[in-house]
């Protein structure tokens, strides 16, 4: 399928709400279940990566997944983090009995500060439909990844709150949400920025709550409506209450009597491998040669 190169968001208000996520003093919960459940997909990979890059760590969460996981791994955050802290890492710390390295400090990064083939493993939870254009970022994530290392991330999928869209439609609203890529299509791309074995996977994760209010707060700390065509300008509070009104419309219908929304869950993995050597458009063999090669073929 062929993708547009990019997908169509308003960038100030992609902006914003990057910054609002950054400020949270929590991860949401929901990225860190789904960091959880990609960490269990780690024990298929027989990579044991001495140094780790945590793309986009304070939004997607997962530190403690890839602490359990690798505990002696150098480990690399890469994104906005606390003031001060993309300087030097700090120092470890020592244990008081066994008189030895605790864990190793995180270390963060700037994104253009990533060297070329700094890590053995890229985790990136929940960050990727973040990003206007895929390709760009896993181009920066096969360049951050050594030969023979690898890729795991997950991200949105295009089936992420089809009750909200359903919604919108009835109402006339205008989209609630981006555009987001197909799980076939983010395969494909990893592709072409140079990964090789893509394995794509997904579910879906339903998620209830008592009230819409409820349901509105969480949404809200999951990101923000970028699209390009929603509404312009700020509700109304009679918008709101509509739309309260109408959830829990939906709600009422519904076997268990509370708001119910789904999102879909993308994860991948991939690897990074030598580049094939190039050949020359035109190869001479020696006649020697093809007999020697005929010879071993009949053998």
């Amino acid at each position: 399928m062929n993708v547009p190169a990019s997908r169509p968001v308003d960038f100030l208000a992609l902006e914003r709400a990057r910054r609002r996520l950054v400020a949270r003093a929590q991860v949401p919960w929901l990225h860190d279940e789904v960091a959880r459940r990609m960490g269990e997909r780690l024990a298929v990979v027989r990579v044991n990566p001495e140094a780790v890059i945590d793309w986009g760590g304070p939004v997607g969460g997962g530190a403690g997944v890839l602490a359990r996981a690798y505990p002696m791994a150098r480990r690399s955050c890469v994104g906005p983090g606390p003031a001060g802290a993309a300087q030097e890492a700090v120092r470890p710390r020592w244990t008081l009995f066994a008189r030895r390295p605790a864990e190793p400090a995180v270390r963060w990064v700037a994104e253009g500060d990533v060297a070329v083939g700094e890590a053995d493993l890229v985790w990136a939870n929940m960050t990727l439909h973040g990003e206007p254009d895929p390709r760009v970022l896993m181009q920066r994530w096969h360049q951050a990844v050594r030969v023979g290392g690898f890729l795991m991330f997950s991200t949105f999928g295009p089936g992420t709150l089809p009750e909200l869209r359903e919604l919108y439609a009835q109402q006339g609203w205008g989209p609630p949400g981006d555009t987001l890529v197909d799980m076939h299509d983010l395969g494909d791309m990893l592709v072409e920025a140079g990964f090789a074995d893509p394995v794509m996977d997904q579910e879906t994760i339903h998620l209830t709550w008592a009230d819409a209010r409820s349901a509105l707060s969480e949404l809200r700390g999951l990101g923000a409506n970028v699209h390009p065509a929603r509404h312009r300008g700020l509700r109304t509070p009679g918008w709101r209450e509509r739309l309260f009104e109408a959830l829990a419309q939906r709600a009422h219908q519904a076997a268990e009597g509370r708001v119910r929304l789904s999102f879909e869950v993308v994860y991948g993995h991939a690897f990074r491998v030598a580049a094939p050597p190039r050949l020359a458009p035109v190869t001479k063999v020696e006649l020697s040669e093809m007999r020697d090669m005929v010879r071993r073929a009949r053998r």
